[in-house]
This record gives structure tokens, sequence and C-alpha cells, in this order.
């Protein structure tokens, strides 16, 4: 059998132990041949590949970004469609070109969207789920997470030295869109004393009372705001223009928050943007080890033939599950999460 990998979306640290896995399990073991499309579908369309054999693979599982490169470029002519809309002639026509018999996607919702309707038309796909973002359904984690947590919550211990030296309350906004696990966990494992989501809007005057109740007990305040959170009433804060895939381009709440806080409580306030540190660097070895099961278990379920699933994370254990249980299924931090860290706000 041969077998086409390719990443698309977001960068996310742990994809390249993924790749090394899947090609270690497929080939090694399995007798597969395998080669890489050079970011994304782009190199799908203009027929850039590479062989990924375990020469290839040699050293990878510590190294960040991704050796294949990765991209928003649309599968399809004219962008992605749904259902019985979507043309999968272009696709079918490449992979007689390329001579291979199935893909491995390695992506998010967007990419794992794909991998169904690619499924739902009959060519054989196994999804690999990453995003730091944590966002998708059918999985409890994403490799990609644990790392963009961590580096938040290590901006958070440096933050918290700085901002107690002058006694400022600091505001550190981090990515996820439209979920707030990056903001909710790195805020806990912080102890920044208020985390701001999107899946809960606060207002502007509860920020302030947990921010005075800081500085009343002498300390000062360390904000996490997620860059999709929205104050109560008030409009989501985004960039100019759209990104690849159409949306708006979410970043600035922490600079839009800042000068309100420190306007009603008389607090000096600065605010870092951390962006895109998030997803640089190596990962940590929490998703070495997920992605790297993952990249193996999506090899066995090509051996045994269990297309149109995706490689979940189920407690300990790597499970395929269908890809209608992750596709298009935004997967955000659920009220009562969210509630009871609530409570030790301020």
């Amino acid at each position: 059998m041969r077998i086409g990998v390719l990443c698309s979306g977001g960068d996310s640290p742990g994809m390249n132990a993924a790749i090394r896995g899947a090609v270690l399990r497929g080939v090694d073991v399995h007798g597969f041949e395998m080669i890489g499309f050079m970011d994304g579908w782009r190199g799908f369309h203009e027929g850039d590949t590479v062989p990924l054999d375990r020469a290839a693979v040699r050293g990878l599982s510590p190294l960040g970004g991704v050796v294949l490169g990765t991209s928003r470029v649309p599968p399809f002519p004219g962008g992605l469609l749904e259902g019985p809309e979507a043309d999968l002639s272009a696709i079918r026509s490449g992979m007689e070109k390329y001579r291979i018999d199935a893909f491995l996607l390695i992506g998010g919702n967007g990419t794992q969207t794909v991998a169904r309707m690619l499924a739902n038309g009959g060519i054989p796909v196994i999804g690999l789920p990453k995003t730091i973002d944590n966002d998708l359904g059918g999985t409890d984690y994403t490799f990609g997470f644990d790392t963009a947590v961590s580096i938040a919550a290590e901006a958070i211990d440096r933050l918290r030295t700085t901002g107690e030296s002058h006694r400022r309350c600091m505001v550190l906004e981090v990515m996820g869109r439209d979920a707030g696990w990056i903001a909710l966990h790195a805020g806990m494992a912080g102890g920044a004393q208020v985390t701001l989501i999107p899946e809960r809007p606060e207002s502007i005057e509860q920020v302030c009372e947990w921010v005075l109740s800081v500085r009343d007990r002498g300390r000062s305040s360390l904000v996490v705001v997620a860059e999709g959170f929205t104050l109560q009433g008030g409009a989501s804060v985004t960039r100019d223009g759209l990104d690849e895939m159409g949306r708006k381009r979410l970043g600035g709440i922490a600079e839009s928050l800042a000068p309100l806080i420190e306007e009603r409580t008389g607090i000096e306030t600065r605010a870092t943007v951390l962006g895109h540190v998030q997803r640089g660097g190596s990962p940590t070895a929490f998703d070495r080890v997920l992605a790297t099961r993952t990249g193996m278990a999506a090899a066995d379920a090509a051996h045994t033939g269990d297309w149109g699933t995706l490689a979940a994370l189920k407690g300990d254990r790597i499970e395929m599950v269908p890809l209608d249980e992750a596709a298009g299924r935004l997967k955000t931090v659920p009220v009562a999460r969210y509630d009871e860290v609530r409570l030790n706000f301020g």
C-alpha cells in the first residue's frame, strides 16, 4: 500500500513526532510505501512531494514546526464545499498521478472536515488530531495543546515577577480562537487571579472588582485572557482582514482590556500578547508521546482498513473514532469547568 501524508492548517508542536510515528510503524512494520506532500494541499496540487522512510524521519521527535510544511491552501477547486457539491475528481486524479491508495491527514477542525468529506466520497483516509487550541471534538486532547499551555504558564510566571516589582496589573493574551482551553489551563497552572474565556463573557466591573480585591490583599493581579473573549455587551476584538479560512483575525483584546482596568482601578496595567510564541519551539514530552502514539495508531488503522476514523485520545488509550465525532464539532470549555475555577478569582 502507498499512503500520502499531508499536514494542513496552523502548525502545532508534535507534528514531526506524529509523522515519525506513522512512518516508522507504516514502513518498517506494515511494509507501506509513504510519501509526504509539502505545504499541505499546495504540494498535492503542484506535485511537490518527498519520500518518507526511516532515514527521512530520523531525529524528528524533539523538533518544533513541521518538516513537511503546512498551509491553508484549499483541497478543492473553488474552496471548501460540503456534501454532494464537493468535487472529488481532482483528488482522485491526483491519487492516480501519485499512485497513492490512501491519505493520513494531520490537522484540526478544518482538516478533519475535509477528511470526513473524502471518507464520505469513498476515499480511504485517516485523521490525526493536532491543534494547540484543543477544540477538536472526538478526542480528549490534541497534540500541541500541552506545549502551548506550558509556554503560556511560563509567561505567567515571568510576568508575575515583573508585575509584583512595580505593583502593576499584568494582562496576558493567549490563543485559542473560540475556545478557552489554553487560557483555562494556563491560568490554573500559573495561579492567575483572573481568567477570561470566550465561552463566558464577564463585565468590566466584575473584572475590576477582582483586580481591586487582589490589590487589597497586597498583591498584584495577573489576568489571563483568551483572544476570543468578549466583555458583556461588547463585540469581539479583531484585526484587519480575514485569515486563509475566511475567518476574522482575532487578537488585541489584552490591549483593549488593559486601559479599561487602569482607568477604573487606578492601577497601572500592562498588556502582553503572547501570539505565535505558543506554537514555536520543541514540543513537551507529553506532546511528543501523544503525537507518536497517534501516528502509530493511524498506521495500524490503515493496515487493518479502519478508514474514515480519527486516532483519538480517550483517557490513556488511543482509539479510532468515526470522523463524524470530530469534524465540524467545536469542543469548547464546559460552563461547569469554568465556574469551578471562577470561584477562586480575585
